[in-house]
């Protein structure tokens, strides 16, 4: 049959499985926009108040759901507003196909109105990116991309259609979704001397990260830790691979990792590092990260291996491949003995004992959520000291509940994707946690949380500063607050009414729980100011470059 190649844009999407997509129209994009309008029975499309935005919700779309985020932009300001999200999914290899319009052919390369070349802007930050400039072409690449976005270490992929192509006719042929084959064991030579080496280990520690959610590995990992009797330290992209009540899991590893984490990578003779990249904010001190221990690679991308840290031993492959192959022949290890020294070290500073202040303390309203939410519930942060709190004090019992911009450390990530997540669970409820910086990068987003009824619960860390920044340069400038006092007026109470969205406030710690519980009661979007301390801190905290010798536990 003959299709326009907006028709065959919106045929391929189907093909693939695709039932929503986030976007923002436009004069490129057009003739797709009016096929989208034909598809409507087959395509939900969530309209959001910038294509940032729109990037952000493909994005947590994808992360809660583990199928591949689809974002649909117009040329030029359309195309670029989207670089950050793109950056920020490739970062932490999550599966986006972006589709964007462009000029017409004819008038590529001659600076036309909203033309720019997106193809190659951003191929540092995506797996591939295609410019289609046949008609015959367009099904074959958009095929192909949503292939690349989820072979291997998965990521963004992005496709370019000039106007013209949308519009130019041609024979479809339907096809199937390609079956995409997890990655075989590059080394299985390997298998039997990493298990030799976790039988003579004494004190192993399994450094987890988020390759194992992205495998869908988890049922296998917990096996595995399990087997072999190890402590579980996640990085932020891990959490949630092994629920944070199984007495394996010791929490969050790195900068702003527990005491507890840190001495078990000091005292460690054995670091299996699953699914994980040795990021600086694990690794601060990369020559004397683990230098005691033997250190063990479990990574589907070659080109990690021995990028940040010099490993004994790896295994290249899919990690849910790996750990199955792990598991064939290996014993029941014990480690009881050092996993009581950890329980020691997990009780050297006791969280419990917290400093009186006027204000909510952060540990509280995040374990107050904890009490109020279910495990499917999902959890969505922006980035900065709330971030790492979440990181400390949440309790993420199941997979793929937990997003956050890790690598990117991508400031108005979260309300973007929040939506994505709460469009495609219509029966959990999402959290936002976000600051008041962060806020203030995504908060015209509420229109969108309003336009579609979706009933987030936006809790915003209100410090009235630049909390992470700040706290740096408490610790590193002298006190001196460049830039991170910045007195804004806002009222997100206001804010919020001026939206249509219902506006909270909690001042102080007896108000934390009844507002809460008010929130959730309401279905329908919220937005809690939560005024705590301009003095609070994430801590403890390993300066940057350093080790967990010096820690910085009070300021």
């Amino acid at each position: 049959m003959k299709l326009t190649g907006a028709d065959i844009i919106c045929e391929c999407l189907v093909e693939q499985g695709v039932d929503t997509v986030f976007g923002y129209p436009g004069g490129a994009a057009l003739n797709t926009y009016d096929a989208l309008y034909k598809y409507s029975d087959k395509i939900d499309h969530i309209l959001t108040a910038h294509e940032q935005g729109a990037s952000h919700a493909a994005d947590g779309y994808a992360r809660s759901t583990g199928k591949t985020g689809v974002v649909i932009t117009t040329s030029g300001p359309g195309a670029t507003n989207i670089v950050t999200g793109l950056a920020t999914a490739n970062i932490d290899s999550i599966p986006i196909v972006a589709i964007t319009g462009n000029v017409n052919t004819d008038q590529l390369g001659r600076d036309s109105f909203q033309e720019v070349d997106i193809v190659n802007i951003v191929k540092p930050i995506t797996k591939a990116s295609y410019l289609v400039t046949k008609i015959e072409d367009l099904a074959p690449t958009i095929r192909k991309a949503f292939a690349l976005a989820n072979a291997g270490r998965k990521g963004p992929v992005l496709v370019d259609v000039p106007k013209d192509i949308t519009a130019a006719m041609t024979e479809f042929t339907p096809g199937e979704p390609a079956v995409t084959e997890p990655m075989q064991i590059a080394n299985p030579d390997s298998i039997e001397r990493v298990q030799e080496m976790i039988r003579k280990s004494r004190r192993p520690m399994i450094y987890a990260g988020g390759g194992i959610l992205s495998a869908d590995a988890c049922v296998e990992f917990r096996t595995f830790a399990e087997l072999i009797d190890a402590p579980v330290c996640c990085s932020l992209m891990g959490l949630g691979c092994l629920p944070a009540s199984h007495p394996l899991c010791i929490g969050n590893i790195g900068m702003h990792g527990g005491y507890e984490t840190g001495m078990i990578t000091a005292g460690c003779d054995l670091i299996i590092a699953c699914g994980a990249r040795f990021s600086d904010r694990v690794a601060g001190d990369r020559e004397k990260f683990g230098e005691q221990a033997k250190i063990v690679q479990l990574e589907i991308d070659k080109n990690e291996i021995n990028k940040n840290v010099h490993v004994d031993e790896y295994i290249l492959g899919d990690a849910k491949i790996i750990l199955k192959a792990l598991l064939d022949g290996m014993e029941q290890q014990d480690h009881s003995h050092w996993l009581d020294k950890i329980d020691e070290w997990k009780h050297r500073f006791d969280k419990s004992s917290r400093p009186k202040s006027l204000y909510p303390l952060p540990g509280e309203v995040i374990e107050a959520v904890n009490k109020i939410k279910d495990d499917s519930d999902i959890i969505a942060t922006d980035v900065g000291q709330h971030q790492m709190w979440v990181a400390q004090f949440a309790k993420i019992e199941q997979e793929k509940t937990l997003l956050t911009s890790g690598g990117m450390g991508t400031m108005g990530f979260g309300m973007g994707a929040a939506i994505g997540a709460q469009v495609s669970h219509p029966n959990e409820r999402v959290f936002l946690f976000t600051g008041d910086g962060s806020f203030h990068m995504n908060l015209n987003e509420l229109v969108t949380v309003k336009s579609y009824h979706l009933p987030v619960v936006i809790i915003v860390m209100n410090n009235t500063v630049l909390g992470m920044v700040r706290q740096w340069q408490k610790l590193f400038y002298g006190s001196r607050f460049s830039q991170t006092d910045p007195h804004r007026a806002t009222d997100f109470v206001d804010l919020a009414k001026a939206f249509g969205v219902e506006g909270m406030r909690i001042t102080k710690s007896e108000e934390v729980v009844p507002t809460l519980e008010k929130a959730v009661a309401l279905n329908a979007p919220v937005v809690i100011d939560c005024q705590i301390s301009p003095d609070a801190n994430v801590l403890p905290m390993i300066p940057p470059g350093k080790t967990v010798n010096e820690i910085v536990t009070e300021m």
